[in-house]
């Protein structure tokens, strides 16, 4: 048998204050209905006390589940370890990082750095030099468009056979997950549309990966 791959969970982008307290009853049910390893929240960008105010309100649902909590938030010009530290999450997540080296050296406490938006394989082979802890292979755009899901497939396969740093290989629809639960990839993520309404859809999602391993 394959390893079996352990759920992420996305959250949907530009989380704004309004639509946390729905986000995490619905978080708190996910993780409820199946084993959740990670969450990436992706927040609005805002001013940083705002947005480590809104980290406090979610890293205890996800963490007290046994989920890694790592904070994204595109456009947000502060230091986001150090709302990550503030807020209590493990950790942070950027896409098409250009200060990753500067970060790796932020979170040198045993905070998670994670990468995403990495659009070719050199792209990749960066990130992993300068030491995160996982990449992220697909996922929404911000304007709602899924990238190529053959495209993510190929790209996590390909990273899971030949490095060892973790990556998450991220499902815009049902019906990606078990060929992505079948790359070797760490971690399948499941986009924010999948679960959030339903989130019930977690154990399904799990069984998928898990028959996909076998």
């Amino acid at each position: 048998m394959s390893n079996i791959a352990r759920l992420a969970l996305l959250g949907p982008h530009g989380l704004e204050a309004d639509g946390i307290a729905d986000f995490v009853a619905a978080l708190k049910a996910a993780c409820e209905a199946g084993e959740v390893a990670a969450v990436i929240l992706r927040l609005a960008a805002t001013d940083e006390r705002a947005l480590t105010a809104r980290v406090k309100l979610v890293a205890p649902v996800a963490q007290e589940h046994g989920a890694a909590l790592v904070v994204a938030c595109p456009g947000f010009l502060g230091d986001l370890a150090t709302v990550a530290v503030r807020g209590g999450a493990d950790g942070i997540h950027v896409d098409k990082p250009r200060d990753l080296k500067d970060l790796r050296g932020q979170l040198r406490d045993g905070r998670i750095l994670g990468a995403g938006g990495l659009e070719t394989k050199h792209a990749a082979m960066e990130a992993g030099e300068v030491g995160v802890d996982y990449l992220m292979f697909g996922g929404l755009y911000p304007d709602g468009v899924a990238p190529d899901a053959e495209t993510v497939r190929a790209r996590a396969s390909w990273w899971a056979e030949i490095f060892e740093t973790p990556c998450v290989a991220v499902a815009a629809a049902a019906e990606e997950i078990a060929p992505l639960g079948a790359t070797g990839a760490e971690f399948v993520g499941l986009e924010s549309g999948l679960w959030l309404p339903d989130p019930g859809a977690v154990a399904r999602a799990q069984q998928a990966v898990r028959e996909a391993a076998a």
